[in-house]
């Protein structure tokens, strides 16, 4: 999954992409609302973890430029402001959730995970096609009638990345974006090297190749 984070302090900013990092998020982090929109309106974002106080634009300016671009990728504002009217403003403005610093990494991470499961349709935390289920707060996948195995952090983003739609293939290019970010290298075969690693956990059958098109996990295999 890729996050854009948007936050000015470069000390909590490094926080929450070091954390997102371990977490096997994908992050490109911004300082400023006009990067921020920037960024929105050329690449794909899962979600989005927006400061209200920035330079250039506030918060509450780069939440009405996304809704105005129409754009429905979710946004979890993180913010100082703890008033009940910037929380009114934030969630009438088209946010999907509001956090107030200071914070619990952990409670980031964890609605993190329930907007995704909003978005996704699914009120259940694990992901599964019927045969394969991967939980998110463990990183650990199952395949039906076996043990669970651990996943690294790539390993989990790639099947995390095809298991939110079972069925829908996938490019290369795709799962890169869903993979990496902004400043990490990108080696050429680096999906492909994920895959076989996946399938030595799970099974050749776990991930299929359309030849010329791309990745799937089957759905209801």
């Amino acid at each position: 999954m890729r996050v854009l984070l948007v936050e000015d302090d470069p000390m909590i900013g490094d926080v929450l992409e070091q954390t997102l990092r371990e977490s096997s998020y994908a992050v490109d982090w911004v300082q400023d609302g006009e990067a921020a929109i920037n960024a929105a309106s050329l690449q794909h974002y899962d979600i989005v973890l927006l400061d209200l106080g920035l330079p250039r634009k506030n918060g509450q300016q780069v939440l009405e430029a996304l809704r105005g671009m129409h754009l429905d990728t979710p946004v979890l504002i993180i913010t100082a402001r703890d008033g009940l009217d910037d929380r009114i403003r934030g969630l009438d403005a088209g946010a999907d959730d509001y956090v107030i610093k200071p914070f619990d990494m952990a409670e980031i991470m964890a609605r993190m995970r329930a907007l995704f499961r909003r978005t996704g349709g699914s009120a259940d935390p694990v992901l599964t096609n019927g045969r394969l289920s991967l939980n998110p707060v463990t990183r650990n996948a199952q395949v039906e009638g076996q043990s669970a195995v651990q996943l690294s952090s790539r390993e989990f983003s790639l099947v995390q990345a095809l298991l939110v739609r079972p069925g829908a293939i996938l490019s290369r290019s795709a799962l890169e974006d869903r993979i990496y970010g902004w400043e990490e290298e990108v080696e050429s075969n680096a999906v492909e090297y994920l895959i076989h690693s996946v399938r030595k956990k799970l099974g050749a059958e776990t991930i299929k190749n359309v030849r010329g098109v791309g990745w799937v996990i089957a759905k209801n295999s």
